[in-house]
């Protein structure tokens, strides 16, 4: 059987790596080994902060509901919530804070109704 040469697949690994890289400041686009570590680093953060990303709308969303709770008479997120809870309403927090924003009116009712 004769002798398979990798040349072709190895230029298509390369090429692709590189094409990943494009973009990046100095050698980390030009270079195998530069772009390929910067490459994984890259791909560590954006692992990493696709988890800080729901952390922080999790943190708005509550920021934007303690500031709506408090114009309608509610002491706290946090008691706001517990009583939520236990009046059985089955909202979270993102629905909650959409309502607190984009329509008043109705985050109002909702708010006088959980007491």
């Amino acid at each position: 059987m004769a002798r398979v040469k990798g040349g072709q697949m190895a230029l298509k690994r390369r090429k692709n790596l590189l094409e990943r890289a494009k973009g990046y400041r100095g050698v980390r686009s030009k270079k195998l080994n530069f772009a390929h570590e910067a490459l994984m680093r890259a791909g560590r953060y954006a692992f990493a902060h696709r988890r800080d990303k729901k952390t922080a709308f999790r943190q708005l969303w509550i920021v934007r509901l303690n500031a709506a709770l408090r114009e309608n008479g509610h002491k706290s997120y946090s008691s706001f919530i517990d009583k939520l809870n236990k009046s059985g309403f089955a909202l979270d927090r993102k629905v909650l804070a959409q309502f607190a924003t984009e329509k008043p009116e109705i985050f109002s009712r909702i708010a006088k109704q959980v007491v």
